[in-house]
């Protein structure tokens, strides 16, 4: 497995597969990111906007349905999906490298507040 994309744009719905499927391992980004920001206790249209890509203004029944699915799937995978990795060994898991992950300081609830004028990149990492 690759290391995942940082940034993939998202599909409407998210897997509902019972195994892993490509879409899931290019959104493993996303997927964290979603759970960090429902661990903040971010607001799902403010996710939607900045993780999702998807304007819940403009198209709010998408925006909500890609915003839950992709959660659920989030969830998924750690109740269940990452067995699926391990199963991958250790190719699986050195795509999982932590210079691939965002730092959990660069998507804190707090700049979901503060809009879009500074979005983060996720995968840069700074001392």
């Amino acid at each position: 497995m690759r290391k995942p994309p940082l940034d993939p744009n998202v599909a409407d719905w998210a897997p509902t597969s019972t195994v892993l499927t490509g879409y899931d391992e290019q959104h493993l980004v996303t997927y964290l990111r979603l759970l960090d920001a429902a661990e903040d206790g971010a607001d799902w249209r403010e996710v939607s906007v900045i993780v999702l890509h998807i304007d819940p203004e403009c198209e709010p029944d998408r925006a909500r349905r890609a915003w839950e699915t992709h959660l659920a799937r989030a969830r998924w995978m750690t109740e269940r999906g990452y067995r699926h990795l391990l199963r991958g060994g250790r190719a699986a898991l050195t795509a999982l490298a932590p210079t691939g992950f965002p730092r959990r300081d660069t998507f804190p609830s707090s700049s979901l507040r503060a809009g879009l004028a500074r979005r983060p990149n996720p995968g840069r990492h700074t001392a």
